[in-house]
């Protein structure tokens, strides 16, 4: 199935590139709190907004530490389509018009600091 541009619909079912098990999307634009692991072993991600949420898929999320955190670009294939309605492709628009917003603001940001470093520098 070809992959929708984000956000796809809660309860689709997604295979990560280099994944073994399908993961049902369970949130949008996740912020993990704790502790976080890869298959590295324990990651810090602090103030990072991940695309997903997701558990693994079918049994659901067992336990409240067994919630899977991705971006859209790591997905490799759509098992299964969730439900889309109008609700979710306007509350779809509405998440990537913010998160552009907010990349935009980070950037901006992330400019003004370096210009402030540069004229620092200058004295």
């Amino acid at each position: 199935m070809e992959i929708e541009s984000k956000f796809l619909p809660i309860g689709t079912v997604v295979l990560l590139k280099g994944g073994k098990r399908e993961l049902m999307i369970t949130s949008y634009c996740i912020m993990p709190s704790g502790d976080v692991y890869d298959k590295n072993g324990k990651v810090d991600v602090t103030g990072q907004v991940f695309d997903y949420g997701a558990c693994f898929y079918p049994e659901g999320m067992v336990t409240s530490d067994q919630l899977f955190a991705f971006n859209h670009e790591q997905i490799e294939r759509v098992c299964y389509m969730g439900y889309k309605t109008q609700q979710q492709i306007d509350v779809s628009n509405m998440l990537k018009s913010g998160l552009e917003e907010m990349k935009k603001s980070q950037s901006e940001g992330q400019q003004q600091g370096q210009e402030t470093n540069n004229e620092e520098g200058t004295e």
